[in-house]
C-alpha cells in the first residue's frame, strides 16, 4: 500500500470521525430541546395557576375550584409503601443474580423471566392485582394493592439494574478485597455495593418515577376515588392518585375548571418526577465525595 493511498484512507477516515461526530451533537442537541420544549409546554401552562390552596384542596366533583391535596398525599404514600417493598427484594435479587447463583441452564431461563418481565405492559400488572387483592382476599380497590401492585411492576426492572450494576464492578478489585481477607459478604458490602451505587440508584430512579406517573396499575387495584380526607394513613382506603385524577379530570370529569385544573395537575406531576430524580442522586454526590477521597 502506497503513502498516497494510506494518506487517502486517513483522510476519509477524518472526515468520516468529523461526521459522526457532528451527527451525535446533533441528535444530542435535538433530544434537548425536545424535551426542554415539553417542560416549557407543559410547566408553561399550569405553573400559572399554581398555589399552595390548589396543592392542600379536596378535590370536587361538581363544583369549579377544586385541589388535589388527597390524591397528591396518596401518591407519595403509595410510592413511599411499593418502595420499601420493591427496593429490598428488587436489589437483594440482582446481588444473587450477580454473585451467588450458579450459572447453569436454570439461572439463564430466570434471567430470561426477569427481563421479559421488565417489558410486560403494567395494566397486565393491574389486572393481578385486581384478581389478587379485589377478587382472591376480597378487600376491594385500597391503597395496599396499589402499592403491592406497583411493586410487583418494578422489581423485574430493579433487580436486572442491579444485577447488571454489580456485574460491572471490575472482577480485580474484588480479588484485591478477598487477598486482603475479606469475606464474600464484607467485599460485597464495603467493595462492590458502593462502586455500583451509581447504577443501584439510576435503577430507583427509573422505577421511583415510573411509580410516581403509573396510572393503569392505581386504576385498576387502588380506584378512583380517595376517602375524603387530607392525610389518610388506612392501608384499605381507596388511593387515587396524581397520574389517575389527572387522566379522569382531563377524559371525564365535568367541571367547568377541568381543562385547568389538568394543567396545573400535569406541571405539578412533571415537578415532582424532576425533585424524585434529584433527591435520589444525593446518595451519588456523596459517595463520590468518598471515593475521591
Amino acid at each position: 500500500m502506497t503513502d498516497m493511498t494510506r494518506s487517502r484512507k486517513m483522510q476519509r477516515s477524518l472526515v468520516y470521525n468529523k461526521l459522526a461526530t457532528g451527527a451525535f451533537y446533533g441528535l444530542g442537541a435535538l433530544v434537548l430541546l425536545l424535551i426542554l420544549w415539553l417542560l416549557f409546554t407543559i410547566l408553561g401552562k399550569g405553573l400559572p395557576g399554581l398555589t399552595l390552596d390548589f396543592l392542600m384542596k379536596l378535590p370536587e366533583d361538581m363544583d369549579a375550584g377544586g385541589g388535589i391535596g388527597p390524591v397528591l398525599f396518596n401518591s407519595f404514600y403509595i410510592l413511599f409503601l411499593s418502595l420499601v417493598i420493591s427496593i429490598p427484594i428488587g436489589v437483594g435479587a440482582g446481588i444473587y443474580m450477580a454473585e451467588y447463583a450458579p450459572q447453569n441452564k436454570f439461572t439463564e431461563v430466570l434471567r430470561i423471566c426477569v427481563e421479559s418481565l421488565s417489558s410486560v405492559p403494567s395494566i397486565v400488572f393491574g389486572m393481578l392485582g385486581l384478581a389478587i387483592f379485589a377478587e382472591y382476599f376480597q378487600i376491594g380497590l385500597t391503597i395496599l394493592g396499589g402499592a403491592v401492585s406497583l411493586a410487583f411492576l418494578n422489581l423485574p426492572m430493579l433487580a436486572r439494574v442491579t444485577e447488571e450494576a454489580v456485574r460491572a464492578v471490575p472482577n480485580d478489585v474484588k480479588n484485591a478485597s478477598y487477598a486482603l481477607g475479606m469475606t464474600k459478604f464484607q467485599c460485597i458490602r464495603t467493595v462492590v455495593l458502593p462502586m455500583a451505587l451509581q447504577g443501584i440508584i439510576t435503577g430507583i430512579c427509573l422505577v421511583a418515577g415510573r411509580a410516581f406517573g403509573e396510572s393503569a396499575v392505581i386504576l385498576l387495584t387502588a380506584g378512583l376515588s380517595t376517602s375524603g380526607e387530607m392525610w389518610d394513613f388506612n392501608l384499605f382506603s381507596p388511593g387515587e392518585t396524581l397520574a389517575v385524577h389527572l387522566w379522569y379530570v382531563q377524559s371525564e370529569a365535568i367541571v367547568e375548571d377541568a381543562a385547568q385544573i389538568a394543567d396545573r395537575s400535569a406541571a405539578v406531576l412533571v415537578i415532582i418526577v424532576l425533585l424524585l430524580n434529584l433527591l435520589f442522586r444525593i446518595p451519588l454526590w456523596i459517595n463520590n465525595r468518598k471515593l475521591k477521597r
